[in-house]
């Protein structure tokens, strides 16, 4: 996903000149073409995390498009008072691309690691947020992220699916069971694994690459063949980050109906080990076998 997204931003600078790069050192070397074609538009600020975030608000006040890029802890974490204050507090926007997402760089420690930068960014006003599962899928994204200015964050991940998948927003179900059957939602890259962890089991599975705005129409769409039997709604929520930060929006979807729900995600202690990104998403029981004991403990 990451050259992916270093590619498609390279053809960005060059086919629009309102778009900007802003780097706190991560990528500088990929990006540094681009830098001597574009100097004014390609900034490399040094590891200045804060700084380049502050610079992206002034170039967005100035009118240009401006791309922030680094490792989420880096991005989000460290230059969460910037995003409030230098893009939310000026009302103005910015494309944040990370990488990392939230245990990528296992291998570099908890300083490298953010499972908690969506919920971050809940807290702050109108920002959307793509999770690509598949490298496929970054391009549309990012250049559909280039053509406005609202606030966008992209999180990257070196984990993928089998296959892009269309998304725009909506919930795209790729499995329906029985109508009364639980609805299981995956964000972005868990879709692989929760494929695995169900197979057999009669539940409707629904993919997502955009979890704010979350289609919280279209969730309850799913769950109404349920509702109108008199079955109370079951719904389990796969994400690849914090356990739970998008349990409020599941209940605003079936706000008024009686429902189950369970949040699984990266758990909120701090382990205090390296390891690979497979080692963490078994510890964290995002791996099939992890998630198929968690989703038959629930549903019985």
């Amino acid at each position: 996903m990451r050259e992916t997204f270093i590619d498609t931003t390279t053809t960005l600078l060059e086919d629009d000149p309102r778009t900007a790069v802003v780097l706190a050192d991560i990528s500088a070397a990929s990006f540094a073409p681009a830098a001597r074609r574009h100097p004014d538009r390609v900034l490399n600020v040094g590891i200045r995390e804060q700084l380049m975030v502050g610079v992206a608000g002034g170039l967005a006040l100035t009118g240009l498009r401006p791309i922030v890029h680094s490792y989420a802890t880096f991005a989000v974490d460290r230059a969460y008072e910037q995003l409030k204050l230098d893009i939310d507090h000026q009302g103005v926007g910015a494309v944040v691309v990370s990488v990392g997402a939230s245990y990528d760089g296992s291998s570099m420690g908890r300083t490298h690691m953010s499972p908690g930068d969506v919920a971050l960014l809940d807290t702050l006003t109108g920002w959307t947020v793509h999770v690509p599962g598949h490298p496929a899928e970054v391009p549309d994204l990012l250049r559909a992220a280039a053509n406005h200015d609202e606030r966008v964050y992209l999180r990257l991940s070196t984990q993928v699916n089998e296959v892009p998948l269309p998304g725009a927003g909506r919930l795209a179900v790729l499995r329906r069971g029985t109508p009364a059957a639980p609805v299981v939602v995956a964000v972005g890259p868990v879709l692989r694994p929760v494929l695995a962890a169900v197979a057999g089991l009669d539940v409707t599975v629904a993919y997502t690459h955009t979890p704010r705005p979350f289609d919280v129409d279209g969730l309850r769409e799913l769950v109404g063949p349920a509702a109108a039997t008199g079955t109370a709604p079951t719904v389990v929520l796969v994400e690849p980050y914090l356990a739970g930060t998008s349990g409020p929006l599941v209940a605003q979807a079936l706000g008024g109906l009686p429902h189950r729900s369970l949040a699984l995600g990266v758990g909120r202690a701090d382990l205090r080990r390296y390891g690979s990104p497979a080692d963490h998403a078994r510890w964290h029981g995002l791996d099939p076998a992890g998630l198929r004991r968690s989703i038959t403990a629930f549903l019985g």
